[in-house]
Order: C-alpha cells, then sequence, then structure tokens
C-alpha cells in the first residue's frame, strides 16, 4: 500500500514536471511509440525559456511538439538513434541529426561513453501493484537510459500494453522522481500490414522458399518484410521461432496461423524474443501480458554470438542501394539521410555465422524518382558518392529482388557481379555489364 502513498508524493503536472528542463540540458524522450508526448507539449510551452536543449531519441511516430515551436534550432536539436520520416524532414528543416551506431551496443554506449543525462522523459504502462512500471514496447535500451538519468520523469499512459519479459523491461517506483498521469493518447501505428504490391509478393515468395521447418526468424520493417510474414502464415511450416529486434505485425499473423512455437530454439524456447514494438492496435493487444513474448535489451536480443548459436537462422531486412561489389545501403542515398543502421550488421553477421543460417537484403529492383518520373536502378556500379555503407561486401549473404536471389558466399568478383546484375531491372542490365567491364570486375565469358 506504500507504493500508492510514495506515488501520490511523485505525481505532479507535465508543466510542473518539465521545469527540470534547463537550458544546455541533454534529455532522452524514450523510443518510437513510447515517445514523451504530454510532457513534449509541456515542454514546448518552455521554448522560449530555453536555449541549447539537445534531446535523443528515435522512430518517432508522430511529430513532436518541440519541433514547430517558432526558431526551433535555437531552443532544441533532435538526436536520432533511428530516423523515420518525421526526422528526415527535420533534418532538412536543420534541427535534427543521425548518431551512427551498432544498435546491439545502444545500452553500452549510455553506460560507458554517455555516463549522465540531465532528464529522461517517457510514456509507461500503469504501475503495478509492486510498484513497476512497465516500459511497454519501447523498452530497447531504457533501462540504460534510467541509469544514467539525473533525473527521471515517467508519462503513465492506460494505453500502453504490458510487454513481458525476463529483464530490463521496467522501472521501479523508487527509481523515479516524478510521475506524470498523461493524455493517454492511443498507441501509434507504425509498420502496418498494408496492401503488399507485386514486387513485395514476389520477393516474399522467393524467400519464404528458403526458410525450413523449425528456422527462427528476425523481419526488419517495411511491405516487403510483412508480405514474408503473411506468406509464411498461409504457408505450412511449422515450429518456427522468433528472435529479432523489432516486433511487427507479421509475427501476429504467423502466430494466430500456428506457424510460432520456438520449439527448436537452443534458448528462450517458447518465446519470442524482441528489443521494441511498433505496428497496428493488433500487435499492441497481442502482446499485452501475452507470456509467450519476451521484451528484453537490445544488447540481449542483438549480440551476434547469441544470434549465431540458433541453427536455422533468418535474417530478412530491406535496403536503399546495393552496388556491384555487394556493398549494402540502407540508411542513406548519397548524403541525403534515410534511416540508420539500426541492428541490420547485427543480424546480417549473426545469421552468416550460425549453422544454416541465412541473411537476406530484399528491396526492389528499381524505383520511380519523385522529382523527374523516371525509372532508377537501385543495383548501381559503384553506391551513390556519399552513401553510407550499411552491409559490407564481406558479409552480404542473399540477395533478393522480384528478378531472383543470388547467394554471394564464396563467389569472386566476377561471379558476383553476374548475379548480381541478373537480379537487376532488365532495362539496366547491360549499362551495368559495361560498367563493370570498366572496372574489371566483368570477365569476358560472363553471360549477358
Amino acid at each position: 500500500m506504500h507504493y500508492l502513498e510514495e506515488y501520490k508524493q511523485k505525481l505532479t503536472t507535465a508543466a510542473e514536471a518539465v521545469k527540470t528542463v534547463k537550458s544546455g540540458d541533454w534529455v532522452d524522450y524514450g523510443w518510437c511509440v513510447c515517445t514523451a508526448n504530454a510532457l513534449d507539449k509541456a515542454l514546448a510551452a518552455r521554448s522560449e525559456e530555453l536555449t541549447d536543449v539537445k534531446i535523443r531519441g528515435g522512430i518517432l511516430t508522430r511529430r513532436p511538439a518541440i519541433f514547430d515551436v517558432p526558431n526551433v534550432a535555437d531552443h532544441f536539436t533532435w538526436n536520432s538513434w533511428h530516423m523515420s520520416g518525421i526526422e528526415r524532414k527535420a533534418v532538412k528543416e536543420g534541427f535534427a541529426y543521425y548518431i551512427p551506431l551498432r544498435y546491439s551496443e545502444l545500452p553500452g554506449y549510455y553506460r560507458d561513453c554517455i555516463k549522465t543525462l540531465d532528464v529522461a522523459m517517457f510514456q509507461v504502462a500503469p504501475m503495478d501493484e509492486h510498484g513497476w512500471f512497465n516500459f511497454g514496447p519501447g523498452g530497447s535500451h531504457l533501462k540504460a537510459v534510467c541509469e544514467c538519468a539525473k533525473t527521471i520523469i515517467v508519462e503513465v499512459n492506460k494505453n500502453i500494453p504490458v510487454c513481458l519479459g525476463g529483464f530490463e523491461n521496467c522501472i521501479h517506483i523508487s527509481d523515479i522522481n516524478m510521475i506524470v498521469e498523461g493524455e493517454n493518447p492511443l498507441m501509434e501505428t507504425l509498420g502496418g500490414s498494408g496492401a503488399a504490391s507485386e514486387v513485395d509478393l514476389a520477393v516474399a515468395k522467393l524467400v519464404v522458399s528458403e526458410i525450413p521447418d523449425g528456422a527462427c526468424l528476425q523481419l526488419g520493417i517495411g511491405s516487403m518484410p510483412n508480405a514474408i510474414g503473411k506468406m509464411i502464415a498461409d504457408s505450412d511450416l511449422k515450429d518456427l521461432g522468433v528472435h529479432t529486434e523489432m516486433y511487427v505485425d507479421a509475427f501476429v499473423d504467423m502466430s494466430m496461423a500456428g506457424r510460432i512455437t520456438g520449439a527448436c530454439k537452443p534458448f528462450d524456447r517458447g518465446r519470442q524474443t524482441y528489443a521494441f514494438a511498433a505496428g497496428t492496435q493488433k500487435l499492441y493487444d497481442f502482446l499485452n501480458n501475452n507470456s509467450e513474448c519476451m521484451a528484453a535489451p537490445v544488447n540481449y536480443v542483438n549480440d551476434i554470438a547469441r544470434v549465431s548459436q540458433i541453427e536455422n537462422f533468418m535474417s530478412i531486412n530491406g535496403a536503399v542501394d546495393i552496388d556491384l561489389f555487394g556493398q549494402v545501403s540502407s540508411e542513406s542515398s548519397g548524403i541525403n539521410h534515410i534511416s540508420g543502421a539500426g541492428g541490420q550488421q547485427d543480424f546480417v553477421m549473426g545469421a552468416y555465422l550460425a549453422k544454416g543460417g541465412k541473411s537476406f537484403i530484399c528491396c526492389s529492383s528499381s524505383f520511380t524518382d519523385k522529382g523527374t518520373g523516371q525509372l532508377k536502378s537501385r543495383i548501381r556500379p559503384t553506391l551513390v558518392e556519399g552513401s553510407v555503407v550499411t552491409a559490407t561486401r564481406t558479409n552480404l549473404h542473399w540477395l533478393v529482388t522480384e528478378y531472383g536471389k543470388f547467394n554471394v558466399k564464396g563467389k569472386s568478383t566476377w561471379e558476383r557481379v553476374e548475379g548480381i546484375i541478373s537480379l537487376a531491372h532488365p532495362q539496366f542490365r547491360e549499362e551495368l555489364i559495361q560498367e563493370a567491364e570498366k572496372m574489371r570486375i566483368w570477365r569476358r565469358s560472363n553471360k549477358r
């Protein structure tokens, strides 16, 4: 009962709570769908009093109020661990920046490098009878954030699902400085299961045919991974496992279809392990108090050594561009920043090392440029100048487009280039061959 008394003592308004933020402070807003909401609006209302407040967060699903204050760059700087479209726009507006990372190391960045943080504020599920506030689907690295923060403010939202786990998925009232009862907004949606395109379905069919019974899955975000998940749900695959940094709607579809049991996992057997989650309300309802699902910190989930122990581990991720050397850019096109490295490096390497493991980089072979209306190839002779390499050519495994799939493991440059070009849109293949010849990676006897 004393927890209720402590709750009352620490309960305050959002406006009062954000008074702890001072000019020059570093503030953490939490992660993805659990990003501060009422506290964000209250901080925005104080903008004229503050300068040079530096905020960390990532994968925004709604535009924060602080982004829309007058002369925002004078007051707030957004620093993102992984960018959504909202944050890409903020980069162009001049007050947001990316923080390069290997996602598996993020808790360590806070504990070993950042070490001190002025204020942490984020949404949580309501307190339980034991005094614990669950981090909900935004756990990821929040325990490490809390360990570094001088002041911790939680914003209670009754709509946050309680995401059960093994460890580091909640914070006790004794470690909290202030509690705000937020506006209880409905959970934000991200990466829902919209209609799959013909390209998505073609890629999904190629990938699903490579997945054996008992495999363990990691899916990235987007329509293509969701198409793969739905196709698996409609397949006759059985005893699949889940060990993924991001839990998406596709896993719910597979679970409801009886495809997932986790029976073949070497650890966390029978449980679906993930670092954070975002999707539709269907996903949040499925996760809420579901003992089958295990929320764990990202340094556990994304650890390459752990992933590599999982036999038949299947990693499925996307890309922006791929070049003829097999370099993958999933973060930028030239200097135009798009998202972030996330855990792609971790899972590509973990699957690459696992017995029977397969890492798939999946993308459409081409896209239509919004500015010019021209068709352009995602497979290029070399990456656009300034593009960031996310997966190196030495750990690329399977490359998949709507035109086929190709395993580059053990292939020489001329074998690789022939296989990679075969996955390009036919309109661009001859041009790519000519460029490969100039780069001396096209063998005379190669097929045209």
